[in-house]
């Protein structure tokens, strides 16, 4: 059995691993220091010295670029849970329980119409912390969490991604739509072949809403008309409102238009749209405490709730 003078003593230090994470981030020693405000020689020095404790290389040089090898890539995530924890520490020792620094992602249904309300209120409730918010389509939310540049993501489209953990969150239906003086406008009931019939304008190819909507038609998919693709939900609002077209979006996304009058559901029970929002983060990431108190009160607002559209988000409003 080691005494505690024969134990492992730790040689690397936070920084070093901090910029070696930096490093990776960017694959480049310059685009690491801008990311740090380090000198080029103060950063290329601490990555050689961490290599040297290591005994062997973290990345492989290509060119001007640093490539992560495999012992950089299992050391990236335990990495980014020491500095997390190192933070809070740090916070600890600060004298006080701050909440630290939280990066989100959310796809933009949620992005746009959660998403920000909630950061809204947690930065009330939480006034000493710092929330950097991107809102994206779901392949690149998946994508940024894959590569450890975002702490949580909060998606509308499945994720299958080995290294991603995935909970459901609230259920969410999307639901074809347009302008009150459609000639489909007036009917309770529309059958799937009128409905698919029609020109439609659609989210881009990677969004979740655009994998639902095409799990959703099916089959029938390569016989759509598809007139219009756009990234943003409100600018297909507003191109079905011209009477481009017919949409499909998240009854989420449409509250406020079907409340207004100025969009019409089409209701076709031959066609089921259901979905689910998700909670995904890395499986080896550390749950910083502003990442445990977000996602409480991202269930506290939905607790009970069967379906997004019918979240009471007054509450939110309230501290806006």
């Amino acid at each position: 059995m080691k005494t505690t003078s024969e134990s492992v003593t730790m040689r690397y230090t936070l920084r070093q691993l901090e910029i070696f994470v930096a490093i990776s981030q960017t694959e480049s020693i310059s685009r690491a220091c801008e990311q740090l405000a380090l000198s080029q020689s103060a950063t290329s020095t601490a990555l050689m010295e961490l290599e040297k404790q290591c005994q062997t290389p973290l990345f492989d040089r290509v060119g001007k670029s640093l490539r992560m090898n495999e012992l950089g890539k299992q050391l990236r995530p335990k990495a980014l849970v020491l500095l997390d924890q190192a933070k809070e520490i740090e916070l600890l020792l600060q004298g006080n329980h701050r909440v630290g620094y939280l990066n989100i992602g959310a796809t933009l249904t949620i992005g746009n119409y959660l998403a920000t309300l909630l950061v809204a209120r947690f930065l009330r409730m939480h006034p000493t912390s710092q929330v950097d918010l991107k809102v994206d389509n779901t392949v690149n939310i998946v994508q940024r969490i894959a590569q450890h540049t975002l702490d949580l993501g909060l998606i509308e489209g499945e994720c299958h991604h080995p290294d991603i953990h995935v909970t459901p969150w609230i259920a969410d239906e999307l639901v074809a739509f347009a302008a009150p003086n459609h000639p489909l406008a007036k009917q309770a009931q529309i059958s799937r072949s009128a409905l698919l019939s029609q020109p439609w304008i659609l989210r881009e190819l990677g969004s979740g809403t655009r994998e639902t909507f095409n799990r959703g038609v099916g089959a029938d998919y390569s016989r759509l008309n598809i007139q219009l693709t756009l990234e943003h939900t409100e600018a297909i609002k507003r191109a079905v409102e011209a009477g481009l077209g017919i949409g499909c979006l998240s009854r989420l996304a449409l509250k406020e238009a079907f409340a207004r009058g100025s969009l019409v559901a089409l209701e076709c029970d031959e066609l089921s749209f259901k979905r689910q929002f998700y909670f995904v983060w890395r499986k080896q990431k550390y749950q910083t405490t502003s990442m445990r108190l977000f996602l409480a009160l991202c269930h506290q607002l939905t607790t009970g709730v069967a379906r997004s559209d019918l979240i009471d988000l007054r509450p939110l409003m309230e501290t806006i």
